[in-house]
């Protein structure tokens, strides 16, 4: 139930107005949560979720025509964060699985997306030059991604291993006093 509504929380920082230097989502945290407590069959889910956020946003907050192949790179993107939650935690979670997670999934977004709008578009020169100038405009993205999912993780995670621990603390008390 939780990666279900973490993949609402992502589609609903992605719609409603961000606070404009932090430009917190719930994306990448969701997607690999998502991944770490379902299964493949349901991945279409938060796939197709994130995909009709992205043709509202385009068309009627931005108002640009929508164009598909321009975003493909990003869809394919998002059933790789489900993968990365599934490869990495969802036999077994860990802080240090947890951590590279929460690194693995931002840039993993960065490099693909500042790599495609590079390759793809007008917007930056096909050059070395060209490509640093772009990966250099994405790092304030990058590091809000950085944040924004090591806290959606962190959470995700981390209150329930804490809840555990203390029932776990409480019970041993109760048993010690018997």
């Amino acid at each position: 139930m939780l990666a279900y509504l973490l993949v609402l929380l992502a589609v609903l920082t992605r719609v409603l107005p961000h606070a404009g230097w932090f430009n917190f989502t719930a994306v990448t945290g969701g997607l690999i949560y998502f991944g770490a407590r379902r299964s493949w069959r349901e991945m279409l889910v938060p796939v197709v979720a994130l995909m009709a956020t992205d043709f509202y946003l385009t068309t009627f907050v931005y108002h640009y025509s929508f164009q598909w192949p321009a975003y493909v790179t990003t869809w394919v993107w998002y059933a790789m964060a489900i993968g990365l939650g599934q490869i990495l935690l969802h036999a077994k979670a860990s802080f240090v699985r947890g951590a590279a997670a929460a690194i693995l999934g931002p840039t993993s977004f960065f490099l693909l997306s500042n790599y495609g709008v590079w390759a793809g578009s007008g917007m930056y020169p096909h050059a070395l030059a060209g490509l640093g100038a772009c990966l250099w405009a994405g790092v304030p993205f990058y590091r809000n991604d950085l944040m924004a999912t090591s806290i959606v993780l962190g959470a995700a995670f981390g209150i329930p291993a804490l809840v555990r621990r203390m029932s776990q603390g409480r019970a041993q008390m109760a048993l010690a006093e018997k």
